[in-house]
């Protein structure tokens, strides 16, 4: 592993990223509060937080008279088309137990920028307070919601995709699903980053990388333990493993990157053949030597930066199609 990426795996563990084996919930919740956008000295890490990129915190009503909140990223007026820009809704990552909105402060600034779009971060429940499949719920009513509702946001809901990494990669492919399957709306793009899709825990990566940098087994463990309970959702439930739905017909178009010394890296590559054997049209990239997380660091490596210029293509490509015809 080169010594930038080592560096930064010590880093993220130490600003509270995944350690989250052995902790209790006060620990949990510390651990939440650490979490922080791009500032120095990490900002060489993580890339900066854009300046000219807008932010603003807003709430809708969801189901169990609950407000979700979202954090709105929208580019720079002088770069802004003369139609309203397109939605990407964003879930992040951490194990549905840690991360936070603003942690994404540097893609997501960078993706309103690159991609000229209204980016929008989910604020969605997190376990243990909040088990399976709260979290699903409030991604699926933020979808719902920016369908109907994005232009009061200055986007256009009728371009919208949705993207996340690890287990905000896995919300984004169970909003795809369930969105499919209970009347839109439509979705125009599904980008998976290193996504967790298959919650059994059999892929053979699992056990090739359980000690892997930066994600462990220990930590999958933990994770899931906590985001399922004792009593909740099976691992084979599709509101948990997209991997396990009874279909993959019908979905959004979809690029899925892996990481090479993930743990869920065949999880990933699986669902991207499903989606493609589905007649789903599908790109996938497996990062060679990239661990998991690493789309969180493209100043550490060049495999982050060239994950940010395929990410931002294949957006481009499906949001802008107009831009490609002409």
């Amino acid at each position: 592993m080169p010594l930038r990426t080592r560096v930064f795996t010590r880093v993220f563990d130490r600003i509270g990223g995944l350690s989250i084996v052995g902790l209790d919930l006060d620990g949990i919740r510390r651990s939440r509060a650490a979490v922080t956008p791009a500032v120095p000295p990490f900002s060489w890490i993580t890339g900066p937080v854009f300046r000219d990129v807008t932010r603003e915190e807003t709430t809708f009503p969801a189901r169990d008279e609950h407000e979700v909140r979202l954090r709105v990223y929208r580019p720079a007026a002088g770069s802004r088309p003369r139609e309203l820009p397109p939605v990407i809704v964003y879930f992040h990552g951490g194990g549905w137990v840690l991360g936070s909105t603003r942690m994404g402060d540097p893609l997501c600034t960078f993706l309103a920028r690159a991609v000229e779009a209204v980016v929008v971060s989910v604020d969605y429940r997190m376990a243990p307070e909040h088990r399976a499949p709260k979290a699903v719920h409030d991604c699926v009513d933020s979808v719902r919601w920016l369908g109907e509702h994005a232009d009061l946001l200055g986007g256009d809901p009728s371009r919208l995709a949705v993207s996340g990494d690890s287990a905000g990669g896995n919300l984004a492919a169970i909003v795809c699903q369930v969105v499919r399957d209970d009347g839109g709306p439509t979705i125009s793009h599904q980008a998976l980053l290193y996504p967790a899709t298959d919650a059994t825990k059999s892929q053979p990566s699992i056990v090739e990388h359980a000690r892997g940098p930066i994600l462990t087994r220990a930590k999958i463990d933990v994770f899931l333990d906590l985001y399922l309970g004792p009593d909740g959702l099976a691992a084979t439930d599709p509101l948990v493993s997209p991997l396990w739905a009874a279909s993959h017909a019908d979905l959004p178009p979809a690029l899925v990157q892996t990481a090479d010394l993930d743990p869920l890296r065949d999880e990933g590559r699986l669902y991207a053949e499903r989606l493609a054997a589905a007649g789903v049209p599908v790109r996938h990239t497996n990062y060679v030597g990239a661990p998991h997380g690493f789309a969180s660091f493209p100043g550490a490596t060049t495999i982050g930066r060239a994950h940010r210029d395929e990410l931002v293509c294949e957006l481009r490509r499906h949001l802008h199609p107009t831009r490609l015809r002409t």
